[in-house]
Order: C-alpha cells, then structure tokens, then sequence
C-alpha cells in the first residue's frame, strides 16, 4: 500500500508537471501555430518560448482544479449528473474556465448550455444529444488528470470515475481519452516505466476504438523507428491528421501526439513535453497531459530546473471562487490526497483534514523542492529555493533566502502574495478573478533563523504587509537582527487597512555594515488563520477583467460609478468577495435599488448555485437558500423605495440566518444546508442596482 506521503508527492510531482506542459505548449497553440511553423521558428524547444509575469489562467488547468470539487460538494460517490452541477456552480457564463468559442462548436461552451436548459449530465455531453463531431473534441482527456490522482495504483476505477466525469460534455472517442489518462495517471503511482502505463491505459478502452488504434500505429512505429520522433509525426499527419477528423480540435490526432510523446520521451518530463510541444496540434493540452502522467511516474527531479522554477508552486484558476483561484500547488495536492485516502476508506493526517476546509493558508514546505510561491524583490540580489537542511518539528523543509552581497543601504522583501491584480499579468488567457486570501484582523505566524556568512552583524528584519491599490507599506513589527542560534517565532495580526486588500505579506530586509553582507534566511512553517474582516470601499477599488477588483462576478454588468458599484442586468447577476470558506459571517452593504424586483445580499456563497441570499425580492423582505433551485427560507411584506438608501446586514451563524435592514431585525430562519461560502451581492432578475461601503466580518 503507497504511504501517504508518497501519494501527496506524487500529487504534487504530477501537478507541476501538468503546469510545465500547459505552460510550454501555450504560446505555440494551433489556432495560428501549425507543426511546421513551430519547427521551422523554434527548431529544438528546450526552453520556455516566451517570459512571463506569471502565467494567467488556463483551461487545461482549471478543469482539474474545480470538477474534483464535485466530490466536496456530493460526496466521494458524485454522479456524472452531480459533475455537471459542479460545472454549471463553478463557470462564469462566457468569460474563465472554458474556450466559449459557440454552442455547436465548442464543446464545452454547447455543454455549459444544455446543463443550464435543465439537460443532465450524461445527456448533455452525448452523441445523441450534440452529434459525433462536438463530442469527440480533446477536452474529454484534459480536464481529468485529478480523477487519476485521486484513485492512485487503481487505474480501473479512475478510468470510471473519469469517464462519468467526461461525460459532462463528451462522448464516444471523448470518453476513451478520458479512460485512458485518467488511468495512466493512476498507474503512474507505481509503474516502473512508461511502457507499463500506456499499456495499462489502453487495457481501459476498447481495443477496437479509434483511440486505441491511432496509439497502436504508434507504438508500432516506435519499435521500428526508436530515435526520430519526427518521423513518427509525419506519419500521424498522412494517417491520422486533422483532415480526417472534423471539429475545431479532434481528439484523435491529438491521441497520436499525446501517446508519441509518452513513448519517445521515455519517462523524462523535460523531453516528453518538448516533444508534445514541437508536434503542435494541441500543444498545450497534449503537453499538460503528458506532463501529468510523466510528473506523477518520474516524481520531482533536478533536471526539470529549468521549466519547474518559473511555476514556482502557482498556477492561477479562473472559476468563480476568487481565493480557489490563487492556486499554491503543495496546498492542492493536500486536498487531492486527503480525498484519494478517504476513496480508500483511508484517514488522513488530523491537520491535512483541517486543512481541507481551511480559513486560511498553511505552508509547511514538505513538498520536495516547495516554494509556496513566495517571490522577492529585488529578485538579482534575493533569491529563494527549498530547503531541507533547516526544519522544525511540524516540518521537514523550509524556504532558504539567499542574500548575496547587499551593500550598506540595500536590502529588499520576501513575500507570499494573497491577491492579485490585471497589472501583475501579461496576458488574457482565460481571464481570472481574484479575491484576496488573507484579510485585515488574521493573524500571521511564521519562523525565520539567519546563517551569516560574511557581514558585520547589522543586517535587520521587520514584518509587513503591502496594500493592493496604492502599494503601501505597513511595518507589523518592530525592526530587529534576527536569531543565528536558532528558530526565532514571529507572529502579528494584519492591520486595518482602511478599504484596500492586502497584497504581500513578508519580510522587509534592511542592511547598515560597512562589509557586503553574504548570507541566508531561513522561513519555516507560515500560516494565516484566525478571523478577519474585509472592508470594501468602492472608490478604491478598479474595472479589471470586465469585473471589479476584489470580486468575481457572473452575468450583468459592474462597474464603478461615484464612488459605488453599480449592477445592471437583464437576467440575473451575482458577485462575490471573500474567502471560499467563510463560516459564521456578517455580510452588511448600503444597498440602493434603482430598478427591478430584486436586490441582494449573499452569504456562504459556493458558487453561482449554491448560497444564501436576503434583502429585498418582489415587495418582499426574504431569506433564501440556493441549491440548484430556490427555496424561501423567511418572508414578510417590505417595501423598498428606489434610490433609497438600506443598510441591508445579512448574519450567518451555525444554522441561523437572520435579516436586518436599518439596523431593525426583520427575519429569521433556520437552515443547515451550506456550511461555508463567500459573500456576496445578487439580483435574482432584470433590474438595477448600486452598492456603496461593503463589509464582511467573521464572527
């Protein structure tokens, strides 16, 4: 039986190579990029094509990270159907998660659709529902890499439990990608090559299926013809090219590459990816699905340097959640484990459970070579790696700081950011949505030990957060040399920020000696807990992404006018702040209505269909839950009046729900479906609205 650690870190390993992949094939996609142009451009890839910021959003890595959630919000049983509530609760209609490329042509964006006209899952990825063409497309495969993390050495059961999870929007061939990866993925877990996991992933679809014999012709290339992988690429185009499969992306050619790269690569994740890179055709899926397979059979090596620095443990999501959004990989790869030990009826590590559902962050380092994401500035003169040579008690690893020459005057900050905004990225793809991770009131912990190596003693530290609009500093400590003998703690609470987010939260570094100073800092076991409070004045905020900063949003139109935020919609339109697990909650906004029946305030929000919302609805004042359906919880008569001004407080705690408005208390109501969520501002139908202070403070 694999241990727990070697599950996590062959997670984790599968995760970074599934991010490495998607990263390297994204610049070179096929819309424009044809295999000849990347071959006659680039010749060799064995680099990075193109620097960036960071990496936005992508889809091949948004699909792992939210349809597994389906087993939070069902159970470790959830049903194809479930699935695809998971998919319509988690996707933004027309902007993030999916290509929206139209219904008929996209197969994910016609999927969407049908779910959201009240066809289930299976129907609404079916051949009979969507014909051939729409069903077969390549994302049957690359949004299933989680289903074979979380059934690891079981390939049979993650190649069903990833087929139910395909059938959302696929079918036929769709669905023998998905078997096929998903468990590759599994038996990658203890396979001693890669051999053994095509061949245990083939044993999982018909042997007569298109998939099967495209990655038959070839492995039978292969054998004949072991060194020139480009060969074999010739041959896929004269016999299993794009011309003969219709559809903006078949998964048929794309199989071939995927199955080429795996046997040509030999279990090397550089190689691997390079070559699903140069084949083109679908660079970026192909090379996240080998990347996935190949990370999780090879496990984290010192050659993958060079592609694996630049990830630095972060990938950005763009569902709806603005904190699951903010992806720090050794924290997903947590989740994923405890949910492969409870499939096997397994307990998982008290704190990793704790974890599970966290209000909060928790680095612990443990990862082999985790950074967490932490970054410094200036970056040529501070730099992070991993560290095993310095741990605590609860760790076996910590972030090692290199501090290489400072003068007298210099130093600079180490930092983890909560938040991001459109200015940290330089790209679209996919278009994310943040809401900050740590708000004012938390508290912050963390361990810092220095190793001087040259230097007159007189380099100093302070804690500190940085504000997100203006880049303000707030020193949260005093300044002081830190400890040479040995662990020193340091922990603080986030200051009052007055209406801006947090955006860095780290260590300020400041050297006096008359020597250079040479040395590392050691930070171990950092966290942010505790209760918080978010303020959001509107004139601080910004038009970003189509949204405004601080909140995800879907359907309607936000936007920023006088000081407030302004709703418009024709159907219904909700956005949400806050963190993804907000329990007992105080949600207070100074509503106006302007137009329309409805206008709402949120709590324990998990998504666009799952929450409970209060304010005003259709000369009501009501409670509400909801579940893929409306359910009254509380009413009685209100009458609002337009361009009035309400201080409309929606509280949550355990199972109660109340309702005040002006300070008056007008319902109440019990309900124990949703346990946590994000807050939040609704119109259930057409109509107007602006909202003016908004608060969230936990209680």
């Amino acid at each position: 039986m694999l241990s727990t650690t070697e599950i996590f870190e062959r997670i984790y390993s599968g995760f970074i190579g599934k991010a490495i992949g998607v990263r390297l094939g994204a610049p070179v996609e096929p819309t424009i990029w044809s295999y000849e142009r990347i071959r006659d451009t680039y010749g060799e890839v064995t680099e990075y094509l193109r620097d960036f910021k960071n990496f936005a959003a992508d889809d091949d890595t948004n699909g792992p990270v939210y349809f597994i959630r389906a087993l939070r919000d069902y159970g470790l049983g959830a049903t194809a159907e479930e699935v695809g509530k998971t998919w319509l609760n988690y996707a933004a209609e027309e902007h993030g998660m999916y290509w929206w490329g139209g219904f008929g042509n996209s197969t994910e964006h016609t999927a969407y659709q049908n779910l959201r006209a009240g066809i289930p899952a299976p129907q609404s990825g079916s051949i009979a529902q969507n014909g051939t063409t729409v069903a077969e497309q390549i994302g049957g495969q690359i949004f299933i890499d989680s289903w074979g993390w979380v059934h690891p050495a079981d390939p049979k059961k993650a190649a069903e439990a990833s087929a139910r999870a395909a059938s959302v929007a696929h079918d036929g061939e769709g669905l023998h990608g998905a078997r096929f990866c998903a468990a590759a993925i599994a038996q990658a877990f203890v396979a001693k090559n890669i051999e053994d996991v095509i061949e245990t992933g083939l044993a999982t679809i018909p042997a007569d299926s298109l998939y099967a014999k495209v990655s038959r012709a070839v492995l039978r290339f292969h054998d004949s013809n072991r060194n020139d992988w480009r060969a074999c690429r010739d041959m896929l185009t004269a016999d299993w090219g794009y011309d003969r499969y219709p559809g903006v992306c078949h998964i048929i050619p794309n199989a071939g590459v995927l199955i080429m790269s795996l046997i040509y690569g030999q279990g090397d994740l550089p190689r691997t990816v390079e070559i699903a890179t140069m084949a083109g055709w679908d660079t970026d899926c192909n090379a996240g699905n080998a990347g996935a397979i190949v990370g999780t059979l090879q496990k984290v090596q010192p050659g993958w340097d060079k592609y694996r620095k630049p990830i630095n443990d972060f990938v950005v999501a763009s569902g709806v959640t603005g904190t699951v959004n903010v992806v720090d990989i050794p924290s997903f790869a947590r989740e994923l484990t405890v949910l492969a030990l409870r499939l096997q009826g397994l307990e998982a590590p008290a704190l990793w459970v704790e974890d599970f559902e966290r209000r909060g962050v928790r680095f612990d380092f443990n990862a082999p070579g985790a950074t967490h994401g932490f970054r410094t500035e200036p970056f040529n003169q501070i730099a992070v790696k991993a560290s095993a040579e310095r741990h605590t008690d609860n760790a076996k690893g910590s972030l090692e700081v290199l501090l290489d020459r400072l003068e007298r005057g210099h130093g600079g900050r180490i930092f983890w950011k909560p938040f991001y905004r459109r200015s940290d990225f330089d790209d679209e793809r996919y278009r994310p949505m943040f809401t900050p991770l740590a708000d004012d009131g938390q508290r912050v912990s963390f361990k810092l030990w220095l190793d001087p190596w040259n230097g007159d003693g007189n380099l100093r530290v302070a804690p500190y957060v940085r504000r997100a609009m203006t880049g303000a500093i707030q020193e949260t400590g005093a300044w002081h040399v830190p400890s040479a003998s040995g662990w020193q703690d340091y922990a603080f609470t986030i200051p009052d920020g007055d209406g801006e987010a947090v955006d860095e939260i780290g260590i300020l570094v400041e050297y006096f000696g008359r020597l250079k100073f040479l040395g590392r800092l050691f930070l171990a076991d950092f966290s942010v807990s505790g209760k918080g409070r978010a303020v959001i004045d509107p004139s601080k905020e910004a038009h970003e992404w189509g949204g405004i900063t601080r909140f995800t949003w879907n359907r309607g139109h936000w936007s920023l006018q006088q000081g407030r935020i302004h709703a418009h919609t024709a159907t219904d339109a909700d956005a949400w702040t806050g963190n993804a697990y907000l329990r007992d909650v105080s949600v207070k906004a100074e509503l106006q209505p302007h137009s329309g029946a409805s206008h709402l305030v949120v709590a324990r929000a998990q998504g666009t269909s799952r929450f409970y919302a209060a304010g005003f609805e259709n000369g009501e004042a009501v409670i509400l839950l909801e579940d893929h359906g409306t359910k009254i919880l509380a009413r009685g008569p209100f009458r609002t009046e337009y361009g009035r001004s309400y201080a409309v407080d929606l509280t949550v705690e355990g199972g109660k729900l109340t309702l005040s408005v002006d300070g008056e208390r007008l319902l109440q109501a019990d309900d124990g479906t949703l346990r946590y969520g994000m807050a939040g501002l609704r119109m259930a139908s057409a109509g107007r609205m602006s909202i003016g202070r908004l608060e969230v403070a936990e209680r």
